[in-house]
């Protein structure tokens, strides 16, 4: 299962971070570049469909009065979604719109028809006196503060590109032909188009094709990148998953990763540090087990012996012998832990398992552990059952018995109540003491694991009563957990299979 901060979610956005960059990058490299912007390099595609445009206009026009002329340029801006003007060389403007024309954009309209116009004809193309009647948009007043700016792009030598601020606005220019019937000259006039947005509603360029391919590149680079990312990030979630594993002390793992990269070598590696560990650990359980087995006996016969010796020995001397008698009987205890420690850690995998009421199981271990001072609480359905051991479930729970009453006995009331839920029972063992520092929980488990190192053996035992209780649980195929319970208490939780189906 993977979360927001997994090795995937960074991937893919570095990846897409690695897009916008490129994408920012390019956006400033084209505005940077006074030859070359996104306005000049998409320009081909507005001067296109100008020139188709503008021979539709000038077909129009030339059939139409002079007077007329800016009706039917308003109805091809809304038919293209764009301000249609006319520029005439000597700067005779039609528009049908109310606003002036820059005075920058006249000028450069004009400076490209007489660059390109010359004569026609052999006579100048001025404006002819039978057409004084139509629509003259005079511009306005020359006024600093009023003026726009004026930037050019493109320096073709048919095409004028330009863009205006305050506001700002896009201009594309096209020269011409417009014949007049009436007078039987060809003017060359400037087609002007202009729009508030760069696209020009799609008549200047069309941006949709440009994003189905920025579209298509992104879609062709995750099919290319995803591969290479899952065969990373797949192997890693499962070492993760073995590792987790190995940290609850469970070896039987093994990472199967045929591949010679470095991820392989590291599931090689894994695999290599489980089987060691898992060799020292046994090898640890089996020396401490032949150690108390071996200890026993010598540890038996001196407790015979040191009662004999209290019986004969002068009273002055009793005293100094019943010291002695405790100690042994403290290493006694000892040798007896160290001895079912191993043993229940040895024998793990060949307990065999079946199906067991758990009133029964808690009952007995209730009645070994728990004086009548120290009330217990059981609240469990007489026909739950699990599938465990009942020697190793008992001996497990005896072992959280006792120390609940060592720790939290006078604090309250204990309390073993048990739930199933999910095809698993929940059974737990609750006290009412101070509970344990949060940064031990994980610990409490862990053999020779104390709280507290200066305890002596009549304030703790030796740290091996939950590590017990862990390997019974693991023995009997569940797992088992530890809480603190607010305001005040503390709760074990054995995690075991229910065998229903």
């Amino acid at each position: 299962m993977t979360c927001p901060s997994s090795l995937l979610t960074k991937i893919l956005t570095w990846f897409f971070l690695n897009l916008l960059l490129l994408a920012l990058v390019l956006g400033i490299f084209f505005a940077a570049q006074p030859q070359m912007n996104l306005h000049e390099f998409f320009g081909q595609q507005g001067s296109d469909r100008l020139r188709s445009a503008g021979m539709l206009i000038a077909h129009d026009l030339s059939q139409t009065p002079a007077d007329e002329w800016t009706s039917i340029l308003a109805r091809h801006a809304e038919i293209h979604g764009v301000d249609f003007m006319l520029v005439l060389r000597d700067g005779l403007v039609f528009s049908p719109l109310e606003e002036a024309l820059p005075e920058e954009v006249i000028d450069k309209a004009k400076d490209l028809l007489r660059r390109r116009g010359g004569q026609a004809n052999g006579q100048a193309q001025h404006w002819n006196p039978q057409l004084t009647d139509c629509f003259l948009l005079q511009p306005e007043p020359d006024c600093e503060e009023n003026r726009p700016v004026f930037q050019e792009f493109s320096g073709r030598k048919n095409l004028l590109v330009a863009r205006t601020k305050d506001p700002s606005t896009y201009w594309i220019g096209l020269r011409v032909p417009l014949f007049l019937p009436m007078t039987e000259r060809r003017l060359h006039v400037l087609l002007l188009a202009r729009s508030q947005s760069i696209t020009g509603n799609g008549f200047f360029f069309d941006p949709l094709p440009w994003m189905v391919v920025a579209a298509a590149v992104v879609f062709i680079s995750l099919l290319f990148w995803l591969p290479l990312i899952r065969s990373i990030t797949k192997p890693l979630l499962r070492m993760t998953l073995a590792a987790e594993e190995i940290a609850r002390g469970n070896f039987a793992v093994s990472i199967q990763e045929a591949r010679s990269d470095e991820i392989g070598r590291l599931a090689k590696t894994i695999n290599h540090m489980t089987a060691r560990l898992s060799a020292f650990v046994k090898g640890q359980k089996r020396f401490l087990g032949d150690v108390s087995h071996e200890l026993g006996s010598p540890v038996a016969r001196i407790q015979f012996g040191l009662g004999i010796l209290e019986q004969r020995v002068d009273p002055a001397h009793q005293e100094r012998v019943r010291d002695v008698m405790e100690d042994v009987d403290h290493m006694s205890r000892l040798i007896g832990e160290l001895l079912a420690f191993s043993r229940a850690e040895m024998n793990a995998q060949a307990v065999e398992l079946g199906r067991i009421k758990l009133l029964p199981v808690v009952q007995t271990a209730v009645k070994r552990e728990c004086p009548p001072s120290c009330p217990v609480e059981v609240n469990i359905a007489p026909d739950l059952e699990v599938l465990a051991s009942a020697e190793l479930l008992t001996r497990a729970l005896a072992n959280l018995l006792r120390n609940a009453i060592k720790y939290a006995g006078e604090t309250g009331p204990l309390s073993v109540r048990a739930e199933e839920k999910n095809q698993q029972v929940a059974l737990m063992v609750r006290d009412h003491g101070p509970g344990v520092a949060e940064e031990y929980l994980d610990r409490l488990f862990e053999p020779f694991f104390r709280l507290d190192p200066s305890r002596d053996r009549d304030s703790g035992g030796v740290g091996l009563g939950l590590a017990i209780v862990k390997t019974c649980v693991e023995s009997c195929g569940g797992r088992v957990t530890a809480r603190n319970v607010p305001p005040q208490g503390f709760e074990v939780t054995l995690i075991l299979n229910s065998p229903k189906p």
